[in-house]
């Protein structure tokens, strides 16, 4: 690691739940703090407080490899994906993993003039077929880790003439990612890129891909404060025109965590996240368990998840998801953690 992690992070607990929220880096909090201070104050500088916006539009546009006018900002995945959704035409077929994310799979469903198909997420580039529109997949699985074959789905999308659709709220800022694999990606900020809940960003092709900007409101305007009233002739020409019009304080805190992100480097964090998780991977099979097979940073084992609030009361912090205990390890942890879940988990049994 480049910094220092003890001078960026104090948790009190033995935090291994990423994959269900972040830990906020001490800076993060320090901007939350004064923005806050700031409000209760009535200082509130409403231009100052969009350059922290931008400031996080154009660090994860730096960490995910694309240039910052491809970028869009807002508060949840559905929403991104939602907007897609309504842009399909009638009829449209969309191929999605089975038990995906609901935030991804969803609002497709709820179209009852699509054609939603499902598919093992092994078999997903097999189950491409003429007249697949799209392919929705998350890179990462958030039930258990397993990390989706993004060449191959997209070789066989490409072959057919469907777009990509990949989140990955799950991967990015530890699993570095192709750009020219998708044509569209959503991302909730609040896990590995350590953001508060309420920020999401959505990235688009150049041309925009064919999407309707369905909740464009004044923030959306080629130029904002010359629109804010009655319809808006000009949009903004980048990706700013799927812009949901984002909540101050959330992306306060974005700008700094994605700026830490963006100092160490998603392939640095991957490869620390994953020699841990690997070291958890082997405690686990050499105490008698099955975890999930895998070179990820998130780690299931089936069968343990009633050992969830056991942990807890342990001070270690898991999930408990689709009957498996889900462990995720991130920049701030260490192989202690590791240690302390594997001993934790032995003294339950």
């Amino acid at each position: 690691m480049s910094i220092s992690m003890g001078a960026e992070f104090a948790p009190q607990t033995t935090y291994l739940n990423t994959a269900a929220h972040g830990v906020f880096p001490v800076r993060t909090a320090a901007a939350l703090r004064s923005a806050v201070e700031d409000m209760a104050a009535a200082r509130l500088d409403h231009h100052a407080l969009i350059e922290r916006i931008e400031e996080a539009r154009t660090s994860f546009a730096a960490v995910v490899g694309l240039p910052v006018g491809r970028v869009a900002t807002g508060s949840a995945v559905s929403v991104h994906v939602g907007m897609i959704a309504q842009s399909l035409p009638e009829g449209t077929e969309v191929l999605v993993a089975e038990s995906d994310f609901s935030s991804l799979v969803n609002p497709f469903h709820v179209r009852p003039d699509l054609a939603l198909r499902q598919a093992p997420l092994e078999g997903l580039a097999e189950a491409v077929r003429p007249g697949t529109g799209l392919v929705a997949v998350s890179a990462v699985q958030s039930a258990d880790g397993r990390v989706a074959d993004l060449v191959g789905v997209s070789s066989a999308a490409r072959a057919v003439g469907a777009r990509v659709l990949v989140d990955t709220t799950q991967s990015t800022g530890w699993l570095p990612m192709d750009p020219a694999l998708a044509d569209y990606t959503v991302c909730g900020a609040y896990k590995w890129l350590l953001c508060p809940r309420g920020t999401s960003f959505l990235t688009v092709p150049e041309d925009g891909g064919g999407l309707r900007p369905t909740h464009a409101g004044w923030f959306a305007g080629e130029n904002r404060w010359e629109t804010c009233y009655g319809p808006i002739d000009e949009l903004a020409g980048s990706a700013r025109r799927f812009d949901e019009c984002p909540p101050y304080l959330p992306f306060v805190g974005a700008a700094a965590s994605l700026g830490l992100i963006e100092e160490v480097g998603p392939a640095a964090i991957g490869e620390h996240n994953k020699k841990l998780a690997a070291r958890f991977r082997a405690g686990a099979v050499e105490a008698g368990h099955r975890p999930v097979a895998g070179d990820s940073a998130i780690v299931a084992v089936p069968g343990l998840g009633d050992a969830v609030p056991g942990l807890a009361k342990a001070g270690v912090d898991v999930s408990a998801r689709a009957g498996n205990l889900r462990a995720s390890f991130h920049l701030f942890n260490t192989t202690a953690d590791v240690d302390r879940l594997l001993a934790a988990l032995a003294e339950l049994r």
